[in-house]
């Protein structure tokens, strides 16, 4: 991989590994993949994205660009696969972070309760407050039982991605810019998207 091959000699020298050097993941992939492609890792699209963007990472590329939501080696992208890849990148970025060593990691004194107490570490209070920092739950990919799925549709991951590109775009507008500089710049410059294209309700989503 070139982001791979520029990245680790870039970081050798302590500088930045940045812009074409680290576009590890533009899938030559045509649609976006299922939710079991994307665990497992299988498939052209998330099996492409899942190792070469992981890869790229892990060898310590600074910025890793055209990461999310592209097709058909560039050709293509999709609102869809955005949502999708979140829940991927997320997962690779907790992996760089890599397994922290620190003595309430270590939990040699857990180990001792466990082993002299109920002998599982499932009632354990730190089993649940770890849960929340040493793994990532996804926003997409269903976790719970198959019976259970089923039951409530049996929805495709695709389906609840859209479902969420819906409503991010029909309600996310942050404020980045005041109103006032907005009436400002729309009064010195041709910006032809109206100022209510870009709040909430408008409408088009």
């Amino acid at each position: 991989s070139e982001a791979i091959s520029t990245a680790r000699p870039t970081r050798h020298r302590g500088r930045p590994s940045y812009g074409e050097a680290s576009p590890a993941s533009p899938t030559s992939s045509k649609e976006p993949a299922s939710q079991r492609r994307h665990q497992t890792l299988m498939g052209n699209c998330k099996g492409e994205k899942g190792y070469t963007v992981a890869l790229a990472a892990h060898a310590g590329a600074s910025m890793i660009h055209e990461c999310a939501g592209m097709h058909g080696s560039l050709m293509g992208t999709c609102f869809e696969s955005y949502v999708l890849d979140n829940d991927l990148l997320g997962a690779i970025l907790r992996t760089v972070k890599g397994v922290e060593v620190t003595g309430d990691a270590l939990s040699f004194d857990v180990i001792r309760d466990v082993v002299l107490g109920e002998g599982h570490y499932l009632g354990h209070p730190q089993t649940f407050s770890r849960m929340k920092t040493d793994y990532l739950y996804p926003a997409i990919a269903d976790r719970r039982s198959i019976s259970v799925w089923e039951e409530t549709g049996a929805r495709d991951a695709r389906e609840v991605a859209r479902d969420t590109v819906q409503t991010v775009l029909g309600e996310h507008y942050p404020t980045h810019i005041d109103p006032a500089i907005d009436r400002q710049l729309r009064d010195n410059f041709n910006i032809i998207l109206p100022a209510a294209r870009m709040r909430p309700g408008n409408g088009v989503w």
